[in-house]
């Protein structure tokens, strides 16, 4: 519903039954916003109340304000969308106001959203899996192995341009695999981007390892080159250089890989690229992943292709592939019987997920740039909302994928407004989440080193103002505007908010 469609429900308490009716067909909404002359909801209309008006006798040019007073029943402003369908559902109502703290309406929240709700980012399937998938189950490959994975991992590695792959169940599992590879031990030291999902990191813990946090750059919103090589400077100076540095890819673009290899480099360092998120985005003409020592994707059911869970973890090294591979199956030893030396995982990726990921890969360009493409219709359709949304950049010589559209909301109070747009937003049914909250600030990883890019905390500060929008390939033209039209209104609520701050 747009600012236009909203003012149409909106009417004074002297408007005729007759024309209330006439509002109540044309806008199609089933209710009306009646409001006092100072602009403060004064009661809902319906075609229940008409009707009830009707039997009544009551004339139809009789004003709004001669039927029986109805006290509204609203919702705040601050209040969560479960508030507002616990009170649907208590008053058997399927429509309900939300007025600011002067008891104006500024939204109204319908029943019938709820039941036509907008994903953040689902899974987007066609026709090319299903005769993959149809092959492992008429084959009887559907355990894990089989002749898809190792299809998919071949495909795979060509599309990157990369040596060698191996499919495991998740990225995380990839990560955990890749941190052993590189010799990652008990009370070793990890630097790890901040601002990310915790999946980046929680193998470190696996590894008995201790994270060390690196905030993010604003120009990329991802591993700052600064203060990265303060943190190797202080592990230097304290004697614990770390094992490896996990380099993570945040929101389908890459990070500045120019500026940070050479860092690593120079103190003889190994980088582990999270590519989770940029799978199909390229850096200077190469495709994310392929800059470190190892680089890992994911398949996760909300990333740009999807398996509905699984990674890869792909190197030049094919010494070090294998070995990922045999870790992740329970690191079996080559005898005729089952022989172990060593711990091993239940990490590989099933044959039927392997063919879901083939006929995924087929169609992984056309993903990128229909999102992309809606990243592009966001930008433009809100382009009058001028510098109060600030899109996360894309350098030259980057190629995101725009896996998810973001944007940080200038000026102050940023925490407070972003939750009022989020919670705007999911009134309509329609799944926003703010920017990463990042780890230096969990409660897991309390009391962590963080090193902040100049002197600040670059990440902190995009999650206090940070909101992902809808960005499915998938995504129907209808539901994206109907998303830009919510958020347009949930911004003015936000700058009203302010504005009485």
């Amino acid at each position: 519903m747009n600012a236009d469609e909203f003012a149409a429900l909106c009417m004074p308490a002297s408007t005729t039954l007759r024309a209330a009716l006439a509002a109540l067909n044309r806008t199609a909404r089933g209710v009306l916003l009646v409001l006092h002359p100072d602009g403060r909801l004064r009661r809902t209309l319906t075609d229940g109340d008409l009707r009830r008006a009707a039997l009544g006798h009551v004339s139809e040019n009789a004003a709004i304000a001669d039927l029986p007073e109805q006290p509204p029943i609203t919702l705040a402003t601050s209040a969560t969308m479960s508030a507002g369908l616990a009170l649907l559902d208590q008053h058997q109502i399927d429509h309900l106001p939300v007025v600011d703290a002067a008891g104006r309406p500024v939204d109204v929240m319908f029943r019938r959203d709820l039941t036509q709700r907008v994903w953040l980012s689902s899974p987007h399937l066609g026709e090319e899996e299903t005769a993959f998938v149809e092959d492992a189950f008429r084959t009887n490959w559907i355990a894990p192995l089989g002749p898809h994975v190792d299809g998919f991992e071949r495909e795979l590695a060509a599309h990157v341009g990369v040596g060698h792959a191996a499919a495991v169940s998740s990225g995380t599992a990839a990560i955990h695999l890749a941190l052993l590879l590189l010799g990652v031990r008990p009370g070793d030291t990890v630097f790890c981007s901040s601002l990310t999902f915790v999946g980046s990191c929680n193998p470190i813990l696996y590894c008995g390892a201790r994270p060390v946090f690196i905030d993010s750059e604003p120009q990329t919103w991802n591993m700052s080159p600064p203060a990265l090589e303060r943190a190797l400077e202080w592990a230097k100076r304290e004697g614990r250089l770390p094992r490896c540095v996990i380099v993570v890819n945040l929101y389908g673009q890459s990070a500045d890989m120019e500026a940070i290899l050479p860092l690593c480099e120079r103190y003889g360092v190994p980088v582990l690229e999270d590519a989770a998120e940029s799978l199909g985005a390229r850096y200077r003409g190469r495709a994310s992943g392929t800059f470190g020592r190892i680089g890992i994707y994911s398949f996760n059911g909300n990333k740009i292709i999807t398996t509905s869970g699984g990674g890869m973890l792909v190197a030049d090294d094919g010494a070090l592939v294998e070995r990922a591979r045999k870790l992740a199956t329970q690191a079996r030893e080559p005898a005729p019987h089952y022989e172990h030396v060593e711990v091993g995982f239940n990490y590989r990726m099933s044959n039927v997920l392997a063919g879901i990921g083939r006929g995924q890969l087929k169609v992984l360009e056309q993903r990128v740039a229909q999102r992309r493409q809606v990243f592009e219709t966001y930008r433009t359709e809100l382009a009058s909302a001028g510098p109060l949304l600030q899109w996360m950049p894309e350098p030259e010589g980057f190629h995101s994928t725009r896996w998810l559209t973001c944007f940080t909301l200038a000026g102050e109070r940023g925490r407070e407004r972003r939750d009022l747009v989020l919670r705007s937003l999911e009134r309509h049914a329609i799944e926003a989440r703010p920017v990463w909250k990042p780890m230096h600030l969990q409660p897991l990883f309390h009391g962590a080193p963080y090193f902040g890019h100049q002197g600040g905390d670059v990440s902190g500060q995009l999650f206090e103002s940070g909101v992902c929008l809808p960005s499915g390939s998938n995504l129907t033209t209808d539901q994206q505007q109907r998303v830009i039209d919510e958020l347009r209104r949930a911004l003015a609520i936000a700058e009203d908010a302010g504005a009485v701050a």
